[in-house]
């Protein structure tokens, strides 16, 4: 165990070692190098801010609104249908949003239901196997200078609803047999 926390600690510093030592044999100008793209990084942080606040505040004004709670009763008979919980929901939609925000709903599902029930094993499941589709293409088509994604965005976002049923409804079939199975033999959980 020693040995693996001695090489984590060395890595970071023998790799910039490395660069440099590489720089210095090539003879590249090692710190100018290093402050160009220090500059091309402040700039892309630059051309990205606005859009950075323009997602917070939409998922602030999505959160303290109400819609959210509209939204999943309008599509609650098709969520009852694919036997998805409807506590689920609002981690469902909002996962695809916003990182923070999805991390905010799945503490409170998991604080009010538990980690080991079905609907807390969704929403781990969910955290675990999802992007923040909607921030990524944001962040990466304003980093480059995109302007129309309605292509990725239908594509990303019909993924994010197929994956999101396919979770809840396979998801909630397994745990159901494995408590089954589990209750059978005798055990108590």
């Amino acid at each position: 165990m020693n040995i693996i926390n001695y090489i984590s600690t060395a890595a970071v510093p023998t790799v910039i070692l490395l660069i440099i030592i590489y720089g210095v044999k090539e003879k590249i100008k090692v710190y100018d190098t290093f402050l160009e793209g220090a500059k091309e990084g402040l700039e892309v942080v630059i051309n990205i801010f606005p859009t950075l606040i323009g997602i917070f505040l939409a998922v602030g004004a999505l959160r303290a609104s109400g819609i959210l709670d509209i939204i999943i009763n309008l599509i609650k008979p098709i969520i009852t249908v694919l036997k998805v919980p409807a506590e689920i929901m609002p981690l469902a939609i909002l996962r695809p949003i916003s990182g923070s925000a999805s991390m905010a709903v799945a503490t409170d599902i998991m604080s009010k239901y538990g980690v080991d029930n079905i609907i807390g094993i969704i929403a781990g499941t969910i955290m675990g196997s999802t992007e923040t589709t909607l921030y990524t293409i944001a962040l990466y088509t304003s980093a480059v200078g995109i302007k129309k994604i309605r292509y990725v965005l239908v594509a990303a976002l019909v993924a994010d609803i197929v994956r999101n049923a396919y979770v809840c409804s396979n998801l909630s079939n397994y745990v159901v047999k494995f408590l089954l199975t589990y209750v059978k033999k005798g055990s108590t959980i």
